[in-house]
């Protein structure tokens, strides 16, 4: 099939590679200058494992093209997908633009030569497909004075379930295709370009790959809404699970009990399960803050109050200074105390930054006086380039970040980390003090080394 994909960003990208990869001709519309130039010399703009490979791949095959602007290639597609950002508004809201924006194109550019799909692929406010709907119409009459015909085009919901760092892996094993539409022939269109994916019939792209042991994926079919809501409410109760690991740590420590004994104890239960109950340094990322803002709004429009999420949001945002508080405990005072700082990306395989909890541990240590030295395996330049108002250090290595440090604050959990033995660490800091954010270390051996050792729930 024709595919188009407005946005080349970390859900755009992803998409159209791996579609290109499974043998669709996929155009990628990207108006950013710079990182137009950067995909088409072969080379992926965001860091995700096995993307740029298979971009250079299915760029070099011809089956993948990006450019700027794509009116002429939008009457030839047989789907187009919308995978544009909605970042948040200051209230909270999904600023919805830039999904305006690929909806009027898409108008403008719509000929009836073929029968079109427009996918909403983005996160987007529940309802947001009849906003699509209304300004394709906009598109449209803005250069023929009518409304296209109904029969040329449907618009679907084909949210994304993507964790960064293993988006290619979810993209090809997912735990299910959710396809929300109203017209029969729309969701017939979208099943067979996922065929592929549903039947698990391809070729997997990469050599010594783990392959699961799936022989077909579900497909979710409903409404646009529902499926629009599925989204919401899936990134919702992940971010719960996650906060209920974190109020639990906070009781188990305080009674006596270790959290990660208490987690893996009620993970053996199925109708539980293990997943997401990490007690730590709190979530953050692109998805979870932001669509429970958006899901939280959209709930008190309609005259309901959601506590249960906003206790969700609030438990992650104590959580996120506790590290901080234990600081203080261990080392006063703080101010003028120097503190390495292990982790900025908000989660390991990826150097994103979105509403990382180490940029809020960083600012209010900087608030409280302490010289930060900071080091990530990835992430530094982006932290350095977008918050160059931070007074901080950067490290070339992690071992390089502990020299003259009164103290070491674990944030990221990258693998690097856990090669550094405690004892490296115990030599290196002058008072061996640790506030491990995400359990990575045994308490035991910390003690063994010397360390003043810190974790969350234990």
């Amino acid at each position: 099939m024709n595919v188009s994909v407005f946005g080349a960003g970390y859900v755009g990208l992803v998409t159209g590679v791996v579609l290109a990869e499974l043998g669709h001709q996929v155009t990628l519309i990207e108006p950013v200058k710079e990182k137009l130039q950067v995909i088409n010399n072969g080379r992926s703009p965001i860091f995700e494992a096995g993307l740029e490979a298979l971009l250079q791949r299915v760029m070099d095959q011809g089956r993948l093209h990006a450019k700027a602007t794509a009116e002429r290639d939008l009457a030839d597609a047989d789907i187009i997908f919308i995978a544009v950002g909605t970042p948040p508004l200051p209230d909270g809201e999904a600023d919805l633009r830039y999904v305006r924006q690929a909806a009027l194109s898409i108008g403008g550019g719509m000929t009836g030569k073929k029968r079109q799909v427009i996918v909403n692929k983005a996160t987007v406010p529940i309802g947001s497909a009849n906003l699509v709907e209304v300004w394709i119409q906009d598109g449209f009459r803005d250069l023929h004075g009518r409304v296209p015909p109904t029969e040329w085009y449907a618009v679907a919901s084909n949210p994304e379930f993507l964790r960064e760092g293993t988006a290619i892996y979810d993209t090809l094993y997912p735990d299910r295709i959710v396809l929300g539409a109203d017209e029969a022939w729309a969701i017939d269109r979208l099943k067979e370009l996922y065929a592929p994916i549903i039947q698990q019939s391809f070729a997997p792209p990469f050599k010594d790959e783990e392959v699961p042991l799936v022989t077909g994926v579900p497909v979710d079919v409903t409404d646009r809404i529902s499926s629009e809501m599925i989204k919401y409410a899936a990134n919702a109760f992940l971010a719960m699970k996650i906060s209920f690991a974190n109020e639990m740590a906070n009781i188990s420590e305080r009674v006596g009990a270790n959290v990660v004994d208490v987690m893996h104890g009620i993970g053996l239960d199925r109708r539980i399960g293990a997943k997401f109950l990490n007690a730590g340094v709190g979530w953050g990322g692109s998805c979870f803050g932001k669509d429970l803002s958006a899901l939280t709004l959209t709930a008190q429009e309609y005259g309901y109050h959601p506590r249960l999420l906003q206790a969700t949001m609030a438990v992650n945002r104590d959580q996120r200074l506790l590290v901080v508080k234990k600081l203080q405990e261990e080392l006063k005072p703080v101010k003028g105390r120097r503190v390495a700082v292990w982790g900025i990306a908000f989660k390991p395989g990826t150097d994103d930054l979105r509403d990382a909890p180490a940029i809020s541990v960083i600012e209010e240590l900087l608030r409280l006086g302490v010289r930060v030295t900071a080091y990530d395996p990835i992430a530094m330049d982006n932290l350095q380039r977008e918050r160059p108002d931070l007074e901080i250090q950067y490290a070339n290595s992690a071992e390089e970040a502990l020299i003259d440090a009164d103290a070491l604050i674990l944030i990221t959990e990258w693998d690097s980390f856990r090669e550094i033995p405690l004892e490296t660490i115990a030599a290196r800091l002058s008072r061996g003090i640790v506030i491990d954010g995400r359990n990575l270390w045994d308490p035991n051996e910390a003690d063994r080394v010397g360390i003043n050792y810190r974790s969350i729930g234990r």
